[in-house]
């Protein structure tokens, strides 16, 4: 390999001029003395061997990196790790990623330190690396969402705190394994740590000794509600593909409605677990706004996500069989949402009736409509073909992974001009576009578009597009002949079916489209 090049504790991601670069960093460099910005993802501001260090790729012995450089984003996050607190910074225009380098002869380049780095490479490193990466099989991204009402009062608080923490402990967390936050519920609720906080279960532990008892009432459908709407962010430290969890911990019941928050939480794609202990008594019941309080804010209501306790106290052997539930991915029913498990294809009407400038009021539709979901190569996918007599695959589902190629492609989409077969061109979709994806996780809609009669029968190929798997919605502009739509739509047709005289009606019609999508999602997953 290339050789690479020495730097100096103080050389910055900015400094270098390569995409791809081999540096050496020296040995005992300050730590203190470093200016890092980000964790795992680097602001170029940062010093190339401190985020090394920070990223556990290099010990204060120095040694090779490989840096590569990224673009820039925002909201870098300060993490404390291997002895080097990073910082936040709101934006910066590039980026970088640090991994171990190429052990080469280079390694003489620096000069120095050559001979003190050796015992530093024995076979101690390695075990505290797995130790680091924590439990790989358990996945999951974790909010203990605890009771910090007037309920539970300040002792059984501490008991509360001290189950979190033995839970928390037996995850396994680590970079690679479960990450966890607290949110703490009583009169307001209170984020008191979030997932990118800490990734090593003696942090965690320490900051959940550290919690501080609140008192108030117990308004747990009000902390639920906030918990999956703000706590998930990837700025926050959610990692994409990860179940989100919520595990909410009951003393007694709720002081308000929880039903409500658990429609938010299942929208979001977070998977609610109820924690009660001390249920209610039959005196008590007369008190509980609602008795099916559990069952309305779990994920599902198979029993799966509702777990009891008698009391706080002899809770040891109740954490193993919680654990077991958190890290059974495959359970975890609410991960996947309308947002982030359909592929949508649209066929785009490119006949001459449509003319240049009415096109781009069409693409910017679609773009507005692709622009909802959560595209990634695990999450969801887009396609578009526009016809005339003939049909051109403009992009499949497979072409972009990410929700810009995706709007840019679209963008890029060039007008046809020519005759209407919309049923070929239906029949050319189904076997194309969704052929290739047929047998895949997400569901399958197909967003017929088109401004005008059609030269060919479009029923035969919309059923068999539908027994196909694929849901039909038909968008009509125009002099789109309303028997065609219908005929095209899927069941039921009056839901699936939209209609505008004019181009500029389309913007009107986006949310009504997504939220099609989404009760289609919903209503096939009961």
């Amino acid at each position: 390999s290339l050789a690479s090049t020495a730097i100096t504790c103080f050389t910055r991601g900015l400094d270098l001029r390569k995409g791809t670069e081999d540096v050496l960093c020296p040995a005992n460099c300050p730590l203190w003395q470093f200016y890092v910005f980000g964790d795992g993802v680097y602001a170029s501001l940062s010093s190339i061997c401190g985020a090394a260090i920070h990223r556990g790729v290099i010990t204060n012995a120095g040694g090779a990196v490989r840096v590569q450089t990224l673009p820039g984003q925002e909201n870098y996050p300060a993490v404390n790790a291997n002895g080097i607190q990073s910082q936040v910074l709101s934006r910066w225009a590039s980026s970088f990623s640090v991994t171990a380098g190429a052990k080469n002869t280079a390694l003489e380049a620096v000069g120095r330190s050559v001979s003190t780095a050796r015992p530093s490479t024995g076979k101690r490193p390695k075990k505290t690396l797995d130790k680091k990466a924590g439990n790989k099989d358990c996945k999951a991204d974790i909010a203990f969402l605890i009771d910090g009402s007037y309920n539970i009062g300040q002792r059984r608080f501490n008991l509360q705190k001290n189950f979190v923490g033995k839970v928390a402990v037996m995850l396994g967390i680590g970079t690679e394994g479960p990450h966890v936050g607290v949110v703490q519920a009583s009169e307001h609720p209170k984020i008191e740590f979030y997932l990118k906080n800490f990734t090593a279960a003696k942090e965690v532990l320490f900051a959940i000794k550290e919690l501080g008892f609140r008192g108030g009432n117990s308004n747990t459908g009000k902390a639920l509600k906030h918990t999956a709407q703000k706590f998930f962010s990837l700025e926050n430290g959610a990692r994409k593909g990860i179940p989100k969890i919520i595990v909410v911990f009951l003393d007694g019941w709720p002081s308000d409605d929880l039903e409500e928050a658990g429609i938010v939480a299942r929208e979001f794609g977070v998977n609610v677990f109820i924690v009660s202990v001390a249920k209610p008594t039959t005196e008590e019941l007369g008190m509980v706004q609602d008795i099916g309080f559990v069952d309305k804010a779990v994920c599902r209501n198979n029993g799966f996500f509702s777990y009891q306790m008698p009391t706080w106290f002899g809770t040891t052997k109740y954490v193993k069989p919680l654990v077991q539930k958190l890290c059974s991915h495959e359970q975890m029913l609410c991960s996947k949402t309308c947002y982030n498990s359909v592929n949508v294809g649209f066929l785009i009407d490119g006949s001459s009736s449509v003319g240049e400038s009415n096109f781009r009021l069409v693409l910017e539709f679609v773009s507005n409509v692709a622009k909802a979901f959560e595209i990634s190569d695990i999450g969801s996918k887009v396609a578009a073909v526009q016809f005339t007599y003939d049909q051109r695959t403009e992009f499949g589902f497979t072409d972009y992974a990410t929700k810009e190629k995706v709007l840019s492609a679209i963008r890029n989409i060039r007008y046809m001009s020519g005759g209407t077969a919309t049923g070929d061109a239906i029949s050319f979709t189904t076997r194309n576009v969704f052929g290739p994806v047929k047998d895949g996780p997400n569901k399958n809609f197909l967003i017929v578009l088109t401004d005008g009669q059609s030269y060919d029968d479009v029923r035969g190929p919309a059923a068999a597009a539908q027994k196909a798997g694929m849901t039909l919605f038909s968008v009509g502009v125009a002099w789109a002949p309303l028997d065609d739509l219908k005929d095209m739509a899927s069941e039921p047709r009056e839901s699936h079916t939209f209609f505008t005289r004019e181009f500029t009606g389309l913007e009107q019609m986006v949310p009504d489209i997504i939220r099609g999508i989404c009760k289609d999602f919903l209503d096939s997953k009961q």
